[in-house]
């Protein structure tokens, strides 16, 4: 019995029993498995730019000025569905310009798995299906919009002030940690 507790005890069992607890630590931050079970659920409105109109001024003619015309909404430029690649994933996704110019990228319904490190990607890489297209997407230009807000639901990333959105023909769900796409949507272009 001492010799079993001797060797239950000593320097070599302390260490392997400390780079084992290391390493299901490390694994644990690296994989977070337990997103698979969570999900966040994110539901924006399409931006608007909201645009006061004046009371009309009396001319001097006796009739009432006209007030302007209203800003121009929203504009679709392009548009397309989701495509699974390494996790299940659908919905739609816009390109649209606001009125003032400025451009986001629209994800309507959007459906997927959470994960860690997960990122909006405008890229100019051709979607593929299947295991062809998990890994296409930094081989050439991308934009990072940012963090995923959320694997479920409606949400609006903006392009960087300076990006022309006329050079990149696809989205993807992009996780960064293991570089390896979600799902991705091939752009098209609206119908003027």
């Amino acid at each position: 019995m001492g010799r079993v507790r001797k060797a239950l005890t000593g320097p070599w069992v302390i260490a392997v029993l400390v780079v084992a607890v290391s390493g299901v630590g490390f694994g644990l931050y690296w994989f977070q498995p337990w997103k698979l079970w969570q999900d966040e659920t994110v539901e924006e409105a399409l931006p608007q730019v909201v645009s006061s109109t004046a009371p009309p001024v009396p001319t001097t003619s006796g009739e009432p000025s006209r007030s302007p015309a209203p800003a121009p909404g929203p504009h679709m430029l392009a548009s397309g569905d989701l495509i699974s690649h390494e996790h299940e994933t659908s919905g739609t996704v816009k390109l649209v310009r606001l009125a003032d110019g400025t451009h986001v990228v629209r994800l309507e319904n959007l459906d997927t798995s959470n994960g860690p490190d997960l990122r909006v990607w405008l890229t100019d890489a051709p979607v593929k299906r299947g295991q062809a297209g998990w890994r296409v997407f930094d081989d050439g230009e991308y934009v990072s919009l940012g963090k995923l807000k959320g694997n479920k639901g409606s949400q609006n990333y903006a392009l960087p002030e300076g990006v022309d959105p006329s050079g990149y023909s696809s989205v993807s769900i992009w996780c960064d940690r293991f570089d390896v796409s979600f799902g991705a949507a091939e752009l098209e272009l609206a119908p003027a």
